[in-house]
């Protein structure tokens, strides 16, 4: 059983009716603040200058998305945390984040180098996170609000990738049908790696295109979305129309004890 009584109350998630193509964004954002001296002291760790207006094909620009994503994996702590709009600024200067946010780090590092972004926002089934709390299912909420990002490279070849432009995080380290061949098997949740690792090496698929190896976990995750809330040009605005998972007031007080817990613990 997964909980409601943390749940923001009066609000219905409900997919948004369609309003035309969300373009998405390179602009800064309250969460996306890339301008900041913090994202632009990682730009330079990674090679990669604000405002780049260097080689523009797809292949480079996902290889700077990897190369983004390797450092924030090897960096950036793997916490809990209940803070979705945390900047992205302030995730770097801790060096922990959760999922959420440390997919907010690569969307800023793209819009920094002049690739667009965008999220699909997604509503989760809480017991997607039982395998993280065996003994405390009765508090995880019953349903999870996630900014899966998209990032549009132009020139992207549309017979590899059938929503070109736009380019799933999902598919960053190679497509669904590849990365589902690997031996390890789909994505747990549970244990050391979270999401944000586990896209590097597996599908991880939202919308039951892709099926493991029998032997695995399974990469069809579809069963656990309880909505598709739709497109939004920044996760600024997905919060924004959606809210967060949790209410303020246990935003205020679960999230000192969570962010210091260690997501693989």
């Amino acid at each position: 059983m997964t909980s409601s009584l943390l749940t923001p109350r009066g609000r219905v998630r409900m997919p948004m009716a369609a309003t035309g193509t969300v373009s998405g964004s390179t602009a800064p954002t309250r969460i996306l603040d890339w301008h900041h001296p913090n994202v632009s002291a990682l730009l330079r760790r990674i090679g990669l200058p604000a405002d780049s207006e260097g080689a523009s094909s797809p292949a480079h620009r996902i290889a700077v998305l990897r190369q983004a994503h390797r450092w924030i994996a090897a960096v950036v702590q793997p916490v809990y945390s209940v803070q979705d709009e945390r900047p992205v600024s302030e995730v770097l200067r801790r060096r922990r984040g959760s999922c959420s946010q440390r997919l907010a780090v690569l969307e800023a590092v793209a819009r920094a180098s002049g690739v667009a972004t965008r999220v699909r926002g997604l509503l989760v089934d809480g017991r997607f996170w039982y395998p993280r709390f065996p003994r405390f299912h009765r508090i995880v909420p019953h349903q999870v609000v996630l900014a899966w990002p998209e990032f549009r490279l132009d020139g992207l070849s549309p017979t590899e990738h059938l929503t070109a432009p736009w380019l799933t995080v999902s598919e960053l380290f190679g497509g669904l049908d590849e990365l589902s061949e690997g031996s390890g098997g789909g994505f747990t949740n549970a244990g050391a790696e979270t999401l944000f690792e586990a896209l590097s090496r597996t599908a991880i698929d939202w919308d039951g295109a892709t099926a493991c190896p029998a032997a695995g976990a399974a990469c069809d995750l579809s069963g656990y979305v309880l909505a598709d809330l739709g497109h939004f040009d920044s996760r600024d605005e997905l919060f924004a129309q959606h809210g967060q998972t949790l209410c303020g007031m246990a935003r205020l007080l679960t999230e000192p004890i969570l962010s210091r817990r260690s997501a693989g613990a």
